[in-house]
């Protein structure tokens, strides 16, 4: 590999191995890459979606209706263990997107206590919008790799995952 190749992650390890020849340090570089890129492509979705005026929590939320199909309807319950959130982060989620007139909450006819959150028509064609604007994102940020690469990282990626 060539100096210019070379990222902060590749110094890090140089410097392990300088002080801790003995280590293998390809486990941290494969992570330290994973988390970098985790993060920055993070900030970029924030950015992306901030022009909707919505954060990356508020779109997983509004996104995750989205894709529940028609009648764009769940329960708090189903949408907090779909985006592993506490009741009370999705509470204070959806009374921000009710607020903004994305969502809607009303009473579930099947249960008393319950409650169903609905998209509304400004939601769907907000989520829409960004939905692209976010996908447009990240195809931007894989533009240096081949169809074939992609396809070679989705699958190693799901299997780390898998295995994790």
């Amino acid at each position: 590999m060539t100096e210019a190749n070379k990222d902060a992650v590749d110094a890090i390890a140089a410097q392990w191995h300088v002080v801790r020849p003995d280590l293998n340090t390809e486990p941290m570089a494969v992570f330290g890459r994973i988390y970098r890129i985790a993060r920055a492509m993070g900030d970029e979705m924030e950015r992306a979606y901030a022009r909707f005026g919505i954060s990356r929590g508020e779109f997983d939320v509004v996104a995750t209706l989205r894709r529940s199909g028609e009648p764009y309807m769940l329960s708090p319950r189903q949408l907090s263990a779909t985006l592993m959130l506490t009741t009370g982060g999705m509470t204070g989620r959806l009374d921000k997107l009710e607020k903004a007139g994305l969502l809607s909450r009303k009473p579930d006819p099947h249960d008393r206590r319950g409650l169903q959150v609905t998209i509304t028509d400004r939601g769907l064609a907000l989520i829409d919008e960004a939905v692209t604007a976010g996908l447009e994102v990240q195809r931007a940020a894989l533009i240096g790799l081949s169809e074939e690469e992609v396809e070679v990282l989705t699958g190693l990626l799901r299997k780390l995952l898998a295995g994790i």
